[in-house]
């Protein structure tokens, strides 16, 4: 079996990179392994001076990359990330607890993205109107271009995605020439550092992209208000969100912030099928997604099968060290969360809900879990769990069902179990969501298509490469007579 690194030479080191300097600091944030506690690596915890430092140079560098060269070092980081796909495979779980099939996963993940966003950089993003459409019109033209802001990007990505909530940032960045500063999660930032190395080694100009790690308290108001800065783009947490919100005055703001997404099984569905996405959706990287299945509202004509055929597939799962390749899922982030997931279930089998299996944790390690019979009321169903339980919520009439989705704070995306077209052009219309997949689970997309939540979900701005390159630019509109 593989084993995490074990002595202090072993142990991974990354200092922060300030436009590709390598820059050691006084003082280190240690990065521990969930299986075990133990320290797997350091990183450099950067000051305010850092934070200053790095903008100042990103503010003052004007990039001149053309559409081919964006082109070629996307396309060349992306050789790059496949042939070093096992060590970086490796990184992300040891950072991460993430297993090795979810981890291996993501650096393919992230070759799309770059893909996606190199052949992007490639696309004219101009329009062009005629001015003679209407009887007091003119012989001209209004064309416009959209071009790279003047400040610089903050991007602030969390946990549970090491590389893919990272690549979805910077890809789009380079690829409309953009500088952007960049803070991964303090728990997970091994895997943001490689990328920055790559990207340089593919020909990245070094002062477009800056990596900073420290203590959220101490820089990260600077990041957010400081005058070099153009917009803000955060994936995480809703209080954190809405904190950014408020602080990042005039700065534009994409903000990603989870969701409470429900699996709806009505009483049509294929079951097996129905269960199949449950348990995928449910439990991949550990139930740590924002669009992972948190809710299974199942028609009470078609519970039961379904229960039975939900706690078959999450007791067929693997579970436990998150090397060894044979688990289907690994720790969660950290004992903390694990506690709170083993908290919100023993709530609500107080309160009425029937364990069905799971509900077992030691460490950071939690079991796949099954509870039935679960009321909306019950925390574990009305607030975002972002672990890998299974509440099942039994309805009798697709209004009910409807209300049932509709009633938490959260409108990310959503599964809908059916065949039935007048259910599903329901479902498409009353449904207070991003996204709708008919017959797949709720995090299902493309790397390029749209994606994002309202209420607090974010406030209804899309990411995604295409939507991100959008977000990232300035439009310009000038006209020429003829």
């Amino acid at each position: 079996m593989n084993q995490a690194p074990s002595t202090a030479s072993d142990i991974l080191h990354q200092p922060l990179r300030i436009a590709g300097e390598r820059v050691e600091t006084e003082e280190l944030i240690h990065v521990t392994y969930p299986f075990t506690g133990e320290v797997i690596g350091t990183v450099g915890k950067a000051t305010l001076q850092h934070v200053r430092r790095a903008y100042q140079i990103a503010r003052h560098y004007k990039p001149t990359l053309t559409r081919y060269e964006r082109y070629k070092i996307l396309m060349r980081a992306g050789e790059i990330i496949a042939s070093r796909l096992d060590e970086i495979s490796r990184i992300i779980t040891l950072e991460s607890g993430l297993c090795r099939k979810d981890s291996l996963y993501e650096v393919g993940r992230a070759s799309d993205v770059l893909l996606f966003a190199a052949n992007q950089a490639l696309v004219d993003d101009g329009q062009v109107f005629s001015c003679d459409l209407t009887h007091h019109g003119k012989s001209r033209k209004v064309y416009t271009l959209r071009e790279p802001l003047q400040g610089v990007i903050t991007a602030i990505t969390p946990f549970n995605h090491p590389l893919n909530q990272v690549i979805h940032k910077v890809a789009p960045s380079i690829a409309t020439n953009n500088r952007m500063v960049l803070k991964p999660s303090e728990k997970t930032p091994l895997t943001a550092y490689v990328l920055a190395d790559i990207l340089y080694e593919a020909g990245l100009p070094p002062q477009m992209l800056s990596v900073l790690t420290g203590d959220p308290r101490e820089i990260c108001d600077e990041m957010l208000t400081s005058d070099d800065v153009d917009l803000v783009t955060f994936t995480g947490g809703v209080p954190i969100g809405k904190y950014i919100a408020g602080k990042a005055v005039y700065k534009r703001q994409i903000l990603e912030l989870g969701g409470n997404d429900p699996i709806i099984v009505m009483e049509d569905a294929d079951i097996e099928e129905a269960a199949t996405l449950a348990a995928s959706g449910s439990y991949k990287n550990s139930g740590q997604r924002c669009t992972a299945v948190k809710r299974m509202l199942v028609h009470a004509s078609v519970a039961d099968r379904f229960v039975e055929l939900l706690v078959a597939k999450t007791q067929a799962l693997k579970y436990g060290d998150p090397l060894d390749p044979q688990n289907d899922m690994g720790t969660v982030i950290d004992e903390e969360a694990a506690i709170y997931f083993e908290t919100v279930v023993n709530e609500a089998i107080a309160a009425g809900a029937t364990l069905k299996c799971g509900n077992l944790r030691t460490g950071a390690l939690y079991s796949p879990t099954v509870l039935d019979h679960v009321t909306q009321d019950m925390r574990v169903a009305q607030f975002e769990t972002f672990g890998p339980v299974s509440p099942v919520i039994r309805f009798h009439t697709i209004e009910e069902a409807i209300a049932l989705s509709n009633g938490t704070a959260f409108g990310l995306s959503s599964s809908i179990c059916t065949n039935r077209l007048d259910y599903i052009t329901r479902f498409i219309s009353e449904l207070n969501v991003g996204s709708v997949n008919v017959r797949e689970v709720p995090g299902y997309r493309l790397e390029l298509t749209p994606f994002g939540g309202i209420k607090d979900s974010g406030l209804g701005y899309k990411e995604g490469v295409l939507e991100a390159m959008k977000s990232f630019t300035n439009t310009k509109t000038y006209s020429l007579p003829w």
